[in-house]
């Protein structure tokens, strides 16, 4: 594996998921030939998803022509976990105009380091707070979950076992689709039913 604190190693492309607290860096060596380091800045705004007041602002450095974005740890240690959108502008220096020459969206985790993180998804939390409910040994803080505004502390066995079906499909879904993303392969099944 390369070292990569090494500039030299430091990807070409944005990433599309880093950890908070961590030491991150990536470069855009192809915006440099139209617009010079000298004469122009290259700025990451990320915003999280779900329209909350949470942005991240970065301005890359140049580094022998390039622009280079390089977070310290922490700086990011700051951050909130969250699904984000962002967008590359190019801030002309003379005049402070901006274009925007990319958007995407990044995933930041939560740092497991922290011992107050929880590194389940959402659906992964849901489904064992549920079957929690359903086996009789539901933990305290079971009455803060809701579903559509209803708790489920109070929701009935059939709702109940609705909801479990739902997030157990979510949670094999975000499995599936970590595993793709990780190249691996993924088993399907084709269930036949004979009558």
């Amino acid at each position: 594996m390369a070292n990569l604190f090494d500039t030299d190693n430091a990807p070409t492309s944005e990433p599309t998921e880093v950890t908070v607290g961590s030491y991150i860096q990536w470069k855009r060596p192809d915006l440099s030939a139209d617009y010079p380091t000298a004469d122009y800045s290259l700025i990451y705004i990320m915003r999280i998803r779900g329209g909350g007041a949470t942005e991240i602002t970065i301005t890359a450095s140049e580094v022998a022509g390039e622009y280079i974005v390089q977070v310290p740890s922490a700086t990011s240690a700051s951050w909130v976990a969250g699904e984000y959108h962002w967008q590359a502008e190019i801030q002309r220096t003379s005049d402070s105009s901006r274009v925007l020459v990319d958007r995407g969206d990044i995933t930041i985790k939560p740092d497991l380091d922290d011992n107050n993180t929880d590194p389940r998804s959402h659906a992964e939390i849901m489904l064992d707070k549920i079957q929690s409910l359903l086996e009789g040994r539901a933990d305290k803080d079971v009455s803060s979950y809701s579903i559509n505004g209803r708790s489920i502390a109070k929701m009935n066995i059939s709702d109940l076992l609705q909801w479990r079906d739902y997030y157990r499909k979510e949670v094999i879904k975000e499995k599936r689709d970590q595993a793709i993303a990780n190249g691996k392969p993924v088993k399907t099944t084709v269930k036949v039913r004979f009558v």
